[in-house]
């Protein structure tokens, strides 16, 4: 009999361990989720910050040598992400592709001059620094004009700051509720043993010593919870490259393993703390009150 009830005992001790670790990597998971896909609007947004082009226009009379020394003056500034020299033979060649008629023909001439394209880094993709990019160049003797979408460069920045805004306070309260759930799931599992922690307490032990194993296999179960939420962040994401190979270029490393260190040090310092209260809470609790707790 005391054999079967060992067993059963033994039984429930381990769908509870299980329960504990599979409800951390289910929330675990969705947060990390959360973090993929702001990391990705990141990239993506510094992608499309750094597609604007500044076109830089030539003076007719601009020699080769004097637009190549212009051009590398240019590539050496610090906002200056990279360059590109249209020659006005392809800017015509562009732009006849775009019309589908010959209007070099037409007109007999070639309007168009050549420039150089620019696209600044994302930090600096924004109105102010393309105003000072622009004013810096406008005065040179070899530029003619510098041109840019103003209105797409202002709506790009703040749909960025919207999207940002809107990602930060969905972060806060997915967090929060991540706390909320492994904190009520780690609290029902120190709840079933609440009568063995009271009795431990009877017998003299200190809390330090009915804490510590509690905490101990709190931290691993957040380990465990980490670690198999981090091997299906990695399929995820492999996933999701081979539906969209186009993703891999938004991929940074680094970013990804801060993200997977996180994940981890979430799992930890979450089920540490939930542990640590709700062991305290029935250390701290009435005998007679153990029924109802």
């Amino acid at each position: 009999m005391a054999r079967q009830e060992d067993k059963i005992l033994g039984r429930r001790l381990k769908s509870s361990y299980i329960s504990t670790i599979v409800s951390i990597t289910l929330v675990l998971f969705v947060l990390g989720l959360l973090g993929l896909v702001i990391l990705h609007a990141q990239k993506l947004s510094d992608h499309v910050r750094e597609s604007i082009a500044v076109s830089v226009f030539l003076k007719e009379d601009a020699g080769e040598s004097e637009i190549q020394r212009l051009k590398a003056s240019i590539d050496a500034l610090p906002s200056v992400n990279e360059t590109r020299f249209i020659s006005r033979e392809e800017a015509a060649e562009d732009l006849m592709r775009e019309l589908g008629e010959d209007f070099v023909s037409f007109l007999g001439y070639n309007p168009l001059t050549a420039s150089i394209v620019v696209n600044l880094k994302a930090d600096y993709a924004n109105p102010d620094s393309m105003q000072v990019f622009k004013q810096r160049l406008s005065g040179h003797q070899l530029v003619s004009e510098v041109d840019y979408q103003q209105s797409l460069v202002h709506l790009v920045n703040e749909n960025v700051k919207r999207i940002g805004i809107g990602l930060l306070a969905f972060s806060i309260l997915l967090l929060t509720i991540a706390f909320a759930l492994i904190n009520n799931t780690i609290r029902l599992s120190v709840f079933s043993k609440r009568f063995l922690i009271k009795s431990m307490q009877l017998v003299g032990a200190t809390q330090a010593f009915i804490r510590r194993p509690f905490i101990i296999k709190g931290v691993i179960q957040g380990i465990i919870g980490a670690l198999i939420t981090i091997f299906l962040l990695i399929a995820t994401l492999y996933a999701g490259q081979r539906q969209i190979p186009e993703m891999a270029m938004f991929y940074d490393m680094n970013m990804l393993l801060v993200l997977f260190g996180l994940v981890l040090l979430l799992g930890i310092i979450i089920s540490l703390i939930s542990t640590y209260f709700a062991v305290r809470k029935y250390l701290n609790i009435k005998t007679d009150f153990l029924y109802y707790y």
